[in-house]
């Protein structure tokens, strides 16, 4: 069992590196075992490359004759971009096939393992689950909704302040928390802003671990970078135009934009898309919309408090990552991660799930869920995006 364990945690552990390189897709992980022996392993390779089995069958040549493949997702049983897995695995002569979990994807759905087991190979399922599941969970929601698994991602002092009162808030946390945000930013496909937040902090919103010393020893994934903007009033100026940064700038704003504004942004290379607007700012659930259209399967928002709240009534957010500092900022007007007019009764507050808390260094990360069935902050609009007094987020 404990050697099972070790070979499915190697294939997780390979699964990660493949995330938002191979989305929409899910990033899967493979081992095949030979006599006790690794003999071959891979991961997802970007849309239209190969998948993880067969990365791990081309690496095993003829020693995946007679193993074992350990594996943290079902493998496919249809034509996509690239041709059935199960026909790789079977003609490859795997003996026995260890997965993780069922692939819930209506083109999946357990035909892979059918289609496996009627080859005469062994399936055994559920080695992980969990932790494969957590591992692809933008994935799982984005083929149910078309829609983006959406985390809301601040950092803030033991008090509760993303900023002091004059807005300063580098750095909140230390090297080890801002080193777990930018290994955060290189697995998303997306990190999204409010216009507030780089007028307040001009940020780069890149994926930059090598400024702390540990490099990933891989090239590094850089996130799209969304920013939130009713009336395009985003500088020319701002890193996330000018900086010449790599990856792409996309800008959500509404029919009130300034016209001469678009040509500018777009000569710097940035895409700006009209999107509906509700009491005038741009509607959040519309750009959530167009970003599943486009196959963008996770989003970190890193925000001030009022998009904060504004997310949060708009049921958008599935999951809450908040770094925690040992320090004391104080201020009555110090801007808090949430704004809004919240709730009266500390009965009604929203009550996250699943909490996990993760130290780092002296600081520590809370990951938790939202139960989005039962969420409510207080009675203001659910779904209007546009402006936020206060940032706070850290380039």
């Amino acid at each position: 069992m404990g050697f099972e364990l070790d070979y499915m945690a190697r294939a997780l552990d390979l699964a990660q590196h493949a995330l938002a390189w191979c989305s929409p897709n899910p990033a899967v992980g493979a081992v095949l075992v030979q006599d006790g022996k690794v003999v071959g392993e891979g991961h997802t390779q970007p849309p239209g490359q190969a998948h993880a089995e067969v990365m791990a069958l081309r690496a095993a040549g003829e020693a995946a004759r007679g193993a074992s493949l350990y594996v943290t997702l079902e493998p496919c049983s249809h034509y996509g971009r690239t041709p059935p897995c199960v026909d790789a695995i079977i003609a490859a002569g795997v003996v026995e096939v260890h997965t993780a979990m069922q692939d819930p994807s209506v083109w999946v759905n357990g035909a892979g393992i059918g289609a496996l087991e009627a080859a005469g190979i062994r399936v055994i399922v559920g080695e992980q689950d969990e932790v494969a599941r957590r591992l692809n969970e933008a994935y799982f929601k984005w083929v149910d909704t078309h829609l983006p698994f959406v985390s809301l991602k601040y950092a803030m002092t033991v008090d509760g302040k993303i900023a002091t009162q004059t807005g300063s808030s580098f750095w909140i946390t230390g090297p080890e928390a801002r080193l777990s945000v930018a290994e955060l930013r290189s697995q998303v496909d997306t990190i999204m802003v409010g216009i507030g937040t780089i007028l307040a902090d001009d940020p780069q919103l890149t994926a930059r671990p090598e400024e702390f010393g540990l490099a990933m020893g891989r090239p590094v994934h850089q996130p799209i970078r969304v920013v939130l903007d009713s009336t395009l009033r985003l500088p020319v100026t701002a890193r996330v135009v000018s900086g010449g940064l790599p990856g792409r700038t996309l800008v959500f704003t509404t029919d009130r934009a300034s016209t001469p504004r678009f040509a500018e942004l777009e000569a710097q290379g940035v895409e700006v898309q009209v999107v509906g607007q509700l009491d005038g700012r741009v509607n959040v659930r519309e750009v959530l919309r167009v970003l599943g259209e486009r196959q963008v399967i996770s989003v970190v928002v890193e925000c001030g408090g009022e998009l904060a709240a504004s997310l949060l009534r708009a049921n958008a957010v599935d999951k809450l990552l908040a770094y925690i500092a040992p320090k004391i900022a104080g201020g009555a007007t110090a801007p808090s991660p949430v704004g809004g007019n919240g709730v009266l009764q500390m009965v009604d507050a929203l009550e996250l799930r699943d909490p996990l808390w993760v130290p780092l260094g002296r600081d520590v990360l809370l990951t938790a869920y939202v139960d989005n069935e039962h969420a409510r902050l207080d009675d203001s609009s659910a779904t209007t995006i546009g402006t936020e007094a206060a940032a706070g987020v850290r380039p």
